[in-house]
């Protein structure tokens, strides 16, 4: 039985709430652990690569938010490279900085991303392959996991949410999609996978 490793994170700066975790929260299965991760450059990478190691995974999927996106979005590519005008939880502000010094400028990520958009656009969601994660903490932990896994049977890859309807008031003008729908759609990626 294939086990999966699903992660999402924290709410960040002045939001009460981020979808990527609040999907974790409803998701549950004997193969499936889920965590969420602290917005945080240091910690988030530490933390994922301790479930890594407690839990041995076969997928790892992880979730984050996408201010302004209209569809449930895999990442194709993980760049090497913090990036942000973002501050993290910590206050902590990366310009121009790589992940690893030593380390491929990009890389892959090794979920059906086509298969799983498919899936998700059969149950009536919107969906569509991103090619940037940007260069915040989405990204970071994308490619900490790529890294981690190169070379090695474990599937893994970063998928961005749309904001909740419940953040609409924090977030004016912002396109919102049901939690509900978000949980549907990981629902079905986990199926594939």
């Amino acid at each position: 039985m294939t086990k999966v490793l699903l992660t999402g994170f924290e709410p960040f700066g002045n939001a009460s709430l981020n979808p990527s975790g609040e999907i974790v929260k409803q998701i549950s299965g004997d193969n499936i652990v889920t965590a969420i991760l602290p917005v945080a450059y240091t910690q988030s990478a530490e933390r994922l690569l301790a479930l890594v190691a407690e839990h041995t995974p076969d997928v790892v999927i992880c979730l984050g938010q996408a201010e302004g996106r209209t569809a449930i979005t895999p990442e194709r590519v993980a760049i090497n490279l913090d990036d942000a005008r973002l501050v993290d939880n910590e206050g902590v502000q990366r310009n121009d900085v790589k992940i690893l010094s030593d380390g491929p400028d990009a890389y892959f990520s090794t979920l059906p991303l086509k298969e799983l958009v498919d899936v998700i656009n059969a149950k009536g969601i919107p969906a569509a392959i991103s090619l940037s994660a940007g260069a915040f903490l989405c990204n970071h932990v994308f490619y900490v996991a790529q890294n981690k896994f190169a070379g090695t049977h474990v599937r893994s890859g970063f998928v961005h949410v749309p904001l909740m309807d419940e953040q609409a008031g924090e977030f004016p003008g912002m396109p919102t999609m049901p939690l509900d729908q978000m949980v549907k759609a990981v629902r079905a990626m986990l199926e594939v996978l």
